[in-house]
């Protein structure tokens, strides 16, 4: 097989078609495997267009190629539904035919984003998970996890799956008094595979949750080998549009339309592929594997017609967004330019782009037609560089389609993530129903791939988050768990007014300490502050020693997943503030999370992970915990920065494990003004009963 030959796809317009696709023949046999399409039953039909096919065989490389040449082009099939504004039978009336060139050859292996085609699931570097899998793990022997470990990693209100692999949160939406929520999934095992479905579950307050059958499944040639992620977008008439990426029997990435089979059913149980899907194909400046992950569509008042985001990268890895207009989410045409572009920043996954504001939600479809001045547009990308997910404010300009960020040098992908910790392929949607937007994250596990296997599971979603922007910093967003998160807690105790000395440690009375709702707010001593003349100007919460470092006016906060038996040893994971103090008298404050002694395990990764948050005249050092077994959720300052960890206790499990307030300064007090605890009961989801 010829390494360097790639599967490419050009095309003057992307006009939908009845596209015939052809599998890789990798065997000695030299005879190509043409691959006929079968479309969906539930759709009506017109009579299929003429068409010829011309093979060219390749006997010294075991490849096909496959030509599609159209003569004539027939109208689309109409739908199940019409999608305003324009019927189905006259969507794509008058729009010229195209020629589509097919040329499927050997896939170059490379670290795909969805999950290495080596087999390995995303995990840590890769090249460590490679380690684990040849027989070993990195840093030391795999540990021998015992059942009970492993039973409690298993969270009690955080949504995930009954068993196997999960990834990114899809298509989110609220239909019909229903929140609903889909998600990449593997079916056969607790790892990533190239058979990924979509997942689906519905709840009625974002917290219970009900499984149900698998909403879409990879059993189309436009998405035999995955069908990834996508956005929901809602009609004027209330009906839904679904565009999902499609990885082809060519490992070419394309874009698909399914909608409800039947939009009546609130749980939305069953969904139909448009037949003549995909809808989209790669433009011929970006790479056939770099084209993924549309956005919900919105609405222009310029021409009334819609518009979605995809993201990319060009040829200089620089991060792209690019977007297209559609009036029938059938036929699409790419605007000119881009919408924004990223120097050095890689291959932009799971674009977000939405319209922020102070005190609630906004819908971008009635943002746009409101034109609010008070509205700044989020744009949001999931870095495949380094895995984390990078918004930054700007202004949109749909006339010139641009967005320019508040601050350049705050810009995608070089300023503020969504989260300092494991959170990934986010997505958010408007919940019209209590007018706010809220925001779904991927947390990973970051374990060894032999553990999930043992265990039969893998990742989870973080706790559903509102956003809006500060208004008063206007440079940030705020993200704080969703009000339902509340109606979970049950034992509340109330530690506020403890005073601890530096370098000092005080345990909280608690009966149990692995479902915690914690909120905290600490005061520094002034006096000690002011008496600081300079301290820690270069502090960073990854590279200066993270908990156990002591500084004049720092680290303080609390130890959650604490092993209750105090051993110098033991178990614990920290999340806490680090302030520094400029020769100038000027404050900075870091808000950390440290996982460098959440385990004993040496096969899974710690880090020390956070940054620096505003903390603005008269306000204290505010902090909220979420923790939830292997989880442990950090919102610093109102929501102004969050950190995520996945954590592995051995021993500071079950009632073992406990909460302290720390002091680890050198100069100075710090009072606990507020402390509450409270005890969270288990969402107890339902499970999918056939």
């Amino acid at each position: 097989m010829d390494p360097n030959s790639n599967t490419s796809i050009s095309n003057t317009r992307n006009r939908n078609s009845n596209w015939i696709g052809g599998t890789i023949n990798t065997s000695s046999d030299p005879s190509p495997i043409p691959h006929t399409t079968q479309t969906q039953t539930n759709l009506l039909f017109s009579s299929p267009p003429f068409f010829f096919l011309v093979l060219i065989l390749y006997p010294s490389r075991g490849d096909a190629t496959i030509m599609e040449t159209r003569d004539d082009v027939a109208d689309a099939s109409a739908l199940p539904y019409s999608y305003s504004p324009l019927p189905a039978g006259d969507a794509v009336a008058g729009r010229p035919a195209t020629t589509t060139m097919v040329v499927p050859g050997v896939v170059e292996m490379e670290m795909a984003s969805r999950g290495p085609e080596f087999g390995v699931s995303e995990k840590t570097s890769g090249a460590e998970e490679m380690v684990r899998l040849m027989g070993g793990a990195a840093g030391g022997e795999a540990f021998p996890w015992s059942n009970a470990m492993l039973q409690w990693q298993r969270t009690g209100f955080h949504f995930q799956p009954e068993r196997n692999w999960m990834n990114d949160p899809n298509g989110p939406v609220y239909y019909k008094g229903w929140y609903h929520l889909f998600y990449q999934y593997n079916p056969d095992g607790a790892v990533w595979g190239n058979k990924i479905a979509w997942g689906h579950a519905v709840s009625r307050d974002l917290v219970h949750w009900r499984h149900l059958p698998l909403a879409m499944v990879p059993d189309q040639w436009y998405d035999v080998n995955g069908v990834w992620t996508g956005s929901a977008t809602t009609l004027p008439d209330g009906r839904l549009a679904m565009l999902y990426t499609g990885s082809t029997n060519a490992s070419v990435q394309v874009q698909c339309l399914a909608v409800p089979s039947d939009p009546d059913d609130p749980l939305l149980t069953n969904w139909t592929k448009y037949h003549a899907n995909p809808v989209l194909y790669p433009p011929r400046t970006i790479g056939d594997r770099d084209f993924r992950d549309p956005t919900t569509a919105w609405r222009d008042p310029s021409d009334g017609d819609w518009r979605i985001v995809i993201g990319s990268k060009d040829e200089h890895h620089a991060g792209i967004a690019v977007v297209y207009r559609t009036a029938d989410f059938v036929t699409y045409d790419l605007l000119p330019g881009l919408l924004h572009r990223v120097e050095a920043t890689g291959m932009w996954e799971c674009i977000d782009f939405y319209p922020v504001a102070g005190g609630e939600g906004v819908d971008m479809t009635e943002a746009m037609y409101a034109r609010n001045k008070g509205v700044v547009h989020v744009m949001k990308a999931s870095m495949d560089d380094d895995r984390h997910d990078y918004y930054a404010l700007g202004r949109y300009d749909p006339a010139r389609n641009a967005w320019t960020p508040l601050d350049a040098a705050a810009d995608v992908g070089i300023g503020l993530r969504y989260d300092w910790g494991k959170f990934y392929a986010s997505k958010t949607f408007y919940d019209p129903a209590k007018r706010r937007r809220v925001l779904w994250g991927w947390v990973g596990e970051t374990d060894s791939e032999r553990a999930d296997v043992a265990k039969g599971w893998a990742s989870l979603q973080s706790i559903p988050r509102t956003v809006e922007l500060d208004t008063k910093t206007g440079s940030n967003l705020l993200q704080w768990p969703v009000e339902e998160v509340e109606t979970l807690r049950t034992n509340s105790t109330d530690f506020g007014g403890i005073t601890v000395d530096y370098a000092s440690v005080f345990p909280l009375n608690l009966h149990r300490a692995t479902q915690l709702d914690i909120l905290a707010e600490f005061q520094l001593d002034p006096l000690a502050v002011d008496a600081v003349l300079e301290a820690d100007v270069g502090y960073n919460c990854s590279t200066s020693g993270g908990a156990a470092g002591r500084g004049a006016l720092g680290p303080f906060g609390l130890l959650v997943l604490a092993d209750k038996r105090h051993r110098g040893d033991g178990e614990q994971t920290a999340v806490y503030f680090y302030v520094a103090k400029g020769s100038d008298g000027g404050v900075t404050t870091h808000f950390c999370q440290d996982e460098s002694r959440s385990s004993h395990a040496d096969d899974i990764v710690k880090r020390v992970v956070g940054n620096v948050v505003p903390v603005l005249d008269g306000e204290t050092f505010s902090l909220r915990v979420l923790v939830d077994h292997s989880i442990v959720e950090s919102f610093a300052q109102g929501g102004r920065s969050t950190a995520t960890s996945r954590v592995y206790p051995t021993e500071a499990i079950y009632a073992n494990a406990g909460v302290f307030l720390f002091n680890n300064a050198t100069s100075a007090r710090v009072t606990a003004k507020k402390l509450v605890v409270h005890e969270m009961d288990s969402s107890y989801n339902q499970a999918y009963m056939a």
